[in-house]
């Protein structure tokens, strides 16, 4: 298995904040611009972009953590990568997000690394800047 990603981004918002647009399916899909089901407790189905990501909550603590079972539609049907979120609160109205993505196939790693920031990342943080207004 390839090295996992991990990523740490900081967000204008608080961590309760950026926890629920990662959990809440009408945020997420506001802010992906993609239709999402999310399912936040412990077992609960995902899908997200219309189905090209599909999963499972593994472990939702608001506005700390959150760990998921993930899949892209296009990867062999035995592989399921997990992702996790931890939110570290650094003020009032400032988180970092501390991500790390293991179990993927290496050869869509580069693809993954860009599209946390391209379609994550981004969208986020202009949608919690949006909500601040």
């Amino acid at each position: 298995m390839p090295e996992p990603i991990h990523q740490e981004v900081t967000f204008a918002a608080n961590a309760q904040a950026v926890y629920e647009a990662l959990t809440d399916a009408k945020q997420f899909s506001e802010l992906t611009q993609a239709p999402a089901e999310i399912d936040p407790a412990p077992g609960g189905a995902l899908s997200l972009f219309g189905g090209v990501i599909s999963g499972e909550t593994i472990e939702a603590v608001p506005g700390e953590r959150l760990i998921q079972a993930w899949r892209v539609a296009n990867w062999e049907p035995h592989i399921t990568s997990v992702i996790k979120f931890e939110f570290k609160s650094l003020g009032p109205n400032e988180t970092k997000l501390i991500f790390e993505h293991a179990g993927f196939p290496q050869e869509h790693r580069d693809h993954l690394e860009e599209g946390w920031h391209s379609r994550y990342w981004t969208p986020l943080k202009a949608h919690l800047e949006a909500r601040r207004r």
